[in-house]
């Protein structure tokens, strides 16, 4: 791959973007390497870590170049917002460690994640309405979802930029650090207490909570039904039941 760097470890993938000489910038060709990390983790479902490569930058958005030739039937195709799409529905967790600006599909990018750790220096925003265009690929519905409405459409309407601190204020990021060299060790922190649980109960607790809220309860209850057969919850219960007794 020539826009991402993928190291693989045992129960995760670490996809690191890496197009600095455009700021990371979502073109065409990276959207196409992020679908085939989509199915490598579909095939082999594991955590995933996305993280920007070039120092104080995660992503600067969409490439303007490409976006301003694209016609009618290019917005069609959902050529970011599939991706990101695909891995909002992957079957493990994902966490997006941001450093820097993360703006306009960048900003996107992360929000498709799971979860959001970020240094001090992040910036997230929507700067799409100032370019003509709506911010397409996820962000009019996923962050009403993750900040209200209102704070939302303030932040869509005007394409106002929201620093680190106040990103976690409002709970766009569950975490941040005060130092770039940490970022990663939060993040695979983060990761590692997703770890210790059960890989099926995970698995399920993450369909149950993405799910419609149509689907509920009958979705929990059949994954209920399906973890309470299943040899690992027993095996950790008796653990669990053991280390009491000791205590």
């Amino acid at each position: 791959m020539s826009g991402l760097r993928i190291e693989e470890l045992p129960d995760r993938l670490v996809v690191t973007l890496d197009r600095p000489e455009k700021r990371n910038a979502i073109d065409a060709d990276l959207v196409a390497e992020l679908h085939e990390v989509c199915a490598e983790l579909e095939a082999r479902p594991r955590l995933l870590l996305l993280t920007g490569g070039a120092e104080g930058i995660f992503a600067g958005g969409a490439d303007i170049g490409q976006l301003r030739e694209r016609g009618r039937t290019d917005a069609l195709a959902a050529i970011n917002s599939a991706a990101f799409a695909r891995i909002r529905a992957l079957p493990m967790p994902s966490v997006a460690a941001v450093d820097g600006p993360a703006l306009g599909g960048g900003a996107e990018l992360a929000y498709a994640c799971d979860l959001r750790v970020c240094t001090a220096r992040a910036v997230f925003g929507q700067p799409e309405v100032r370019l003509g265009i709506l911010a397409g690929a996820g962000a009019t519905h996923r962050l009403p979802a993750l900040i209200g409405e209102a704070r939302a459409k303030e932040l869509l309407f005007t394409g106002r930029r929201v620093d680190a601190a106040e990103a976690l204020r409002i709970g766009l990021v569950n975490r941040l650090v005060d130092e770039p060299g940490e970022l990663l060790t939060v993040a695979h922190g983060l990761l590692d207490e997703m770890a210790q649980g059960s890989p099926l109960a995970l698995r399920l607790t993450k369909l149950a909570v993405d799910a419609p809220a149509a689907a509920h309860p009958q979705l929990d209850l059949v994954s209920q039904a399906v973890l309470f057969e299943d040899e690992e919850k027993h095996r950790r219960m008796t653990e669990f039941l053991q280390r009491r007794r000791a205590r």
